[in-house]
């Protein structure tokens, strides 16, 4: 009945009918200069990508934030499929957390599409004062109108996996969205499902532990996380946490977009491993492992053991494929998830990475390759840093890539990234058979940005995307 409504809300009735959508024009990018030695703020880079436009592959508007060292990290919309039935609502407002300062900027998207402006500004002390949270991470709009955002840490930089709710009016703090005493000890992602009264949140580390680097033996001492939060969607509580073992850092959480589905993935950055978590016949929630990427046995690195370090996955709107990129080594891949329980790999391509022919990197076990790859050039350019943010066109065709990860772990494992800038790419996607290849012609250099080089991350399109909208 939705459907046929003359002036629905925003996003598409379902996803299949968002894979109809019209092909992407812009995409916004939070671009960061917290740790590059440049002291200027943070800002939002809108960038052509219109094959047809004179400015395609261009930064073509820039909005700075008002403060320095926000680290801008991943946004999210006041409004999107999951308010579709109401008429009265619109996508015209991207909400920006900052993962380090706690502030979150509303920005106006809605008067004009390429050149946003700052809407309003939620200072630290808000959530501080209100929630007893900080470090605010993911932020998903609600069927109720209301923007649900995860958080990290409590205002002192211990780990907490609280929440915030914000007006989807006013932007006004209203307060924790969790309900009772229990709360995990770590927080990071989360994505929800009302038909099946859950919503599943995931654990990345402690802020305080994170926050200038990586310490593998901060794993050992508990500040790294390793299960995926089960919450009662309709009460706010929490009911169960599905452990998935010692050192996994569980990070990016998909649900499968049919809103009837009772099953996803989650993708594990340490462990190297990709788990479908599902319900069971009993009604609580289990996982398995249904991919592994091996560890590589290295010299001339931190350890003699890198990981893949999974770091963002994506599902398409069809639910036909899984994508995750390995920061580390340095390549994406893709799976037929056409069954769920065993993921095929149909796609793989190498943007980067740590383990490239002439690096100070020598592989000396791998239970994947034959040969270390080459360093991955375009346009003349070597792409310093490795594959890290996707995000793929509603019809599945390109998958765009961004390369940083996160301020202060860019300039411990990848240096030149922080010298040099990040970039973003674009895959062409064969969504027959599967299988992935570079678009040779595709390059956004933010190298050559007019402050200096900046790290460019998460990449969002302004009127939805697989990984922003959720149906109800």
């Amino acid at each position: 009945q939705i459907a046929e409504c003359g002036a629905c809300g925003p996003g598409y009735a379902t996803p299949l009918d968002a894979m109809k959508g019209p092909r992407e024009e812009i995409v916004y990018l939070p671009c960061i200069y917290r740790n590059t030695g440049i002291e200027k703020p943070d800002y939002l880079a809108t960038v052509d990508v219109d094959p047809k436009s004179p400015h395609y592959c261009q930064v073509i508007h820039r909005l700075p934030m008002p403060n320095l060292k926000d680290e801008l990290h991943h946004s999210g919309w006041n409004a999107c499929s999951s308010c579709f039935g109401d008429a009265t609502k619109r996508r015209n407002r991207l909400i920006l957390p900052s993962l380090i300062s706690s502030r979150i900027y509303v920005v106006d998207v809605g008067t004009d599409l390429r050149a946003p402006r700052i809407h309003k500004v939620v200072e630290p002390v808000e959530l501080f004062w209100k929630g007893n949270v900080a470090n605010p991470h993911t932020s998903h709009c609600l069927g109720s109108g209301d923007i649900l955002i995860s958080c990290l840490g409590d205002p002192s930089g211990n780990g907490k996996g609280g929440f915030i709710l914000l007006d989807g009016e006013t932007f006004e703090v209203k307060g924790n969205w969790e309900n009772g005493g229990k709360v995990p000890p770590l927080g990071y992602d989360f994505w929800y499902q009302p038909r099946h009264n859950v919503l599943m949140s995931t654990e990345w580390g402690a802020p305080k532990v994170l926050a200038d680097g990586f310490n593998p033996a901060d794993v050992a001492r508990g500040h790294y996380g390793r299960r995926i939060n089960v919450w009662d969607w309709s009460t706010h509580t929490y009911l169960q946490a599905v452990d998935l073992g010692q050192g996994s850092i569980p990070l990016e959480i998909r649900f499968l977009h049919n809103p009837d589905a009772a099953e996803g993935f989650v993708g594990c950055a340490l462990s190297g491993a990709v788990h479908r978590f599902y319900k069971t016949e009993k009604g609580d929630w289990a996982a398995e492992k249904v991919i592994e990427v091996p560890s590589k046995k290295v010299q001339g690195w931190l350890l003699p053991d890198m990981p893949g370090l999974i770091t963002d996955i994506l599902i398409s709107l069809d639910d036909r494929f899984l994508y995750f990129s390995n920061w580390l080594h340095g390549d994406i891949r893709q799976y037929d998830i056409s069954n769920t329980r065993q993921p095929k790999l149909v796609g793989q391509v190498f943007l980067g990475g740590s383990i490239a022919k002439g690096g100070p990197v020598t592989v000396v076990e791998d239970k994947e390759l034959q040969c270390q790859p080459e360093p991955f050039v375009i346009k003349g350019k070597k792409v310093p840093g490795g594959p890290q943010m996707i995000q793929l066109s509603l019809d599945g065709k390109r998958l765009y890539v961004s390369t940083s990860l996160y301020s202060g772990w860019d300039k411990q494992f990848y240096p030149d990234l922080v010298k040099e800038g990040s970039v973003m790419l674009q895959i062409d996607v064969d969504t027959e058979r599967g299988g992935l290849k570079v678009n040779k012609n595709f390059l956004v250099d933010f190298g050559k940005e007019p402050d200096g080089p900046v790290l460019a991350h998460e990449i969002r399109y302004p009127g939805g995307d697989c990984t922003s909208d959720i149906w109800m």
